[in-house]
């Protein structure tokens, strides 16, 4: 089992256009406060990154945001967080989320949080670090993600169990369960081809 103090959300800096979405990042933050668990994201006060950090503050939860200094204007820093911590540049940004958080769960969202989502993934399969990662696939937003890596799966470029290095759930109440049953850290070395 693995423990999860904190966790680092990754999530649109919009709400999108599916009001479902919005419901789970605040029931996401508050589930989250609820736990005891600190709340680690991209510190902007707009989108569902705004709302699920709304909502873990609104129960009592520490929140860490992590923010660029030329996306504190764009994303509109959020002036309420446990903590804002700046940084120089998107690749900082990620590195410090990585190292603030015991897994990660991730939201719907756009090219910011596929990049962050992806990279994730990759630095697990590369076995930079062996943290639960959940994708939190409301309305079926992940569907066309999923079909995407079986396709790669399938043309040969990654191997049938890359899907064994994060877990999709389809509800809120799934995650934690989800982040619990994950398997103990254990990065052994990269073997010769993956």
């Amino acid at each position: 089992m693995t423990e999860i103090k904190s966790l680092c959300l990754y999530c649109g800096s919009s709400e999108g256009r599916n009001a479902l979405f919005r419901e789970a990042a605040a029931a996401l933050g508050a589930l989250i406060a609820g736990q005891g668990v600190r709340l680690v994201y991209g510190g902007g006060h707009v989108g569902l990154m705004g709302v699920a950090a709304d909502a873990a503050l609104a129960h009592g939860g520490a929140v860490i945001g992590v923010i660029p200094s030329f996306l504190i204007a764009l994303e509109a820093a959020h002036p309420g967080l446990t903590e804002l911590v700046e940084v120089g540049s998107m690749h900082e940004r990620k590195q410090r989320m990585f190292e603030l958080a015991d897994g990660f769960v991730v939201l719907p969202g756009g090219l910011g949080t596929l990049d962050e989502m992806i990279e994730i993934i990759t630095w697990k399969q590369l076995r930079i670090h062996d943290k639960p990662i959940v994708l939190l696939d409301i309305d079926g937003y992940w569907g066309t993600l999923m079909g995407l890596i079986e396709k790669v799966v399938a043309a040969g470029f990654a191997k049938p169990d890359v899907t064994g290095l994060f877990t999709a759930v389809r509800s809120v109440d799934e995650v934690l369960p989800a982040l619990a049953g994950a398997p103990p850290a254990r990065i052994r070395a990269l073997p010769g081809r993956i």
